[in-house]
């Protein structure tokens, strides 16, 4: 055995930092206790992976909480605090390349006084009613548990959280259990389907739940927040959603369904995996966006940030078809609306849909990235388009794909030279020329 530390970085050219190697993760056992009144989050969490290297030391990303012990399969390891977020594990032992073996952390603080950069970093932030909720991209999971922190390592997903009687536990999965003793309460979720770290979370508030479930039995599970309750009616709707959307990306790719409805006025939802979590504002078009993130960017996962849009185009594009098909709105005569518009803003075709730079992953992406969408569907036809929507998705389901992917799968499937058209599209930073610009029936 030639034992070595595992990378302190997973690699992303944005965030080099962010993740760790040395190892595989396979499944996040998580368990916390959080008093909503002192605002202190107690956490026990054991990590199970498997060595790609032989390891001496390896790294784990948390943040601001502070680590009291640290045992490497039941024995005490030696820790040190590293950077910004590094969690130095040295094993009492060297762990052997293929070797599966468990971490447990007990750690604890107050997670909301964790530094956040802003933006779509939002940390764990408590409530207007007092709960709690973490939502964030890329960085969210390592502010409330140890994580090797990068979209590359999906692993399964367990949380058992405990709280005082009278507030709700809400995460993602299937709810697998709940007990009340002694004037707490206990609930444990399951995610059995790979999860990549940003996609996890917990909410907890005096939550009012709605459970139903699809025509397949799969188990939906909606929780409103006070105040949010008026969006039971856009609740409901969920099986309508995914069964519209079951139509055109394939079958749905995970095994629970529902949302988390706050009434928090953040400037995002996000795509939590399973369970969607939802601003104030949030309305039904926004739940077939995060919906369709189901299949485009929890199921297929990005590999780097810099392939975002495989993520965000796509699920915007999401609603255009909704739109298509429930408002009977004609997409062409949208996109030319759109082009009169936009077509001479000069900063509304400088942004790049790929590799866009760190801190630039959501410009465009949601506008720009729609429009490109819909000039790639003109493009390569009817036909060939809705083989894309269902067979990219089966292609790398559960699993990462680049963009780089994305455009090979296209190209091979419609069997056309679609370079020039990803240059002016995706890569290009000027209005995309006509041939590019009105393909197909856009040009009439």
């Amino acid at each position: 055995m030639n034992p070595a530390p595992g990378a302190s970085g997973a690699g992303d050219p944005y965030y080099p930092m962010d993740g760790n190697g040395g190892y595989d993760a396979a499944e996040y056992q998580v368990g916390i206790t959080y008093d909503p009144a002192k605002g202190r989050l107690d956490g026990d969490t054991t990590v199970i992976a498997k060595a790609t290297q032989d390891l001496n030391r390896y790294n784990l990303d948390l943040r601001g909480l502070t680590v009291q012990s640290v045992e490497v399969e039941g024995k005490p390891a030696k820790f040190a605090r590293e950077g910004e977020f590094e969690l130095v594990v040295t094993p009492a032992e060297p762990i052997r390349n293929g070797t599966t073996f468990r971490t447990k952390i007990l750690y604890g603080g107050d997670p909301s006084a964790t530094p956040k950069a802003g933006g779509s970093e939002n940390g764990w932030q408590k409530s207007k009613d007092g709960g709690a909720f973490i939502v964030g991209e890329p960085h969210s999971a390592s502010f409330w548990y140890p994580v090797n922190e990068t979209p590359r390592d999906k692993a399964m997903f367990t949380l058992t959280a405990r709280v005082p009687d009278g507030w709700t536990v809400i995460s993602n999965g299937r709810e697998i259990q709940k007990t009340s003793a002694n004037g707490w309460s206990t609930t444990s979720w399951q995610e059995r389907t790979p999860v990549a770290a940003y996609l996890t979370t917990v909410a907890i508030d005096k939550f009012t739940v709605d459970r139903m479930a699809l025509p397949d039995g799969t188990p939906v599970v909606n929780a409103y927040a006070p105040g949010a309750e008026d969006r039971r009616d856009t609740g409901r709707r969920l099986p309508e959603i995914i069964g519209f959307l079951s139509s055109k990306f394939g079958p749905y790719p995970v095994d629970a369904a529902g949302g988390i409805y706050l009434d928090e006025d953040i400037h995002f939802s996000l795509e939590t995996q399973t369970r969607p979590t939802y601003a104030k504002w949030a309305d039904l078009i926004t739940v077939v966006h995060e919906t369709a993130h189901q299949w485009f960017g929890d199921s297929v996962t990005l590999n780097s940030w810099s392939d975002i849009c495989l993520n965000e185009c796509l699920a915007s594009y999401a609603q255009w078809l909704w739109q298509e098909s429930r408002d009977n709105e004609n997409l062409d005569d949208r996109y030319r609306a759109a082009l009169e518009i936009m077509g001479g803003s000069k900063d509304f075709w400088a942004s790049k849909l790929v590799d866009m730079g760190a801190g630039q992953e959501f410009h465009g992406v949601y506008d720009k990235g729609i429009l490109a969408i819909h000039a790639l569907r003109r493009k390569i036809g009817e036909g060939a388009f809705a083989r894309l929507l269902k067979e990219w998705p089966a292609a790398y389901r559960n699993a990462n794909a680049s963009w780089a992917d994305f455009e090979a799968f296209t190209i091979k499937l419609s069997e056309q030279d679609l370079r020039p058209f990803f240059d002016a599209w995706f890569h290009g930073t000027t209005i995309p020329p006509d041939a590019e610009l009105l393909p197909g029936t856009l040009r009439g």
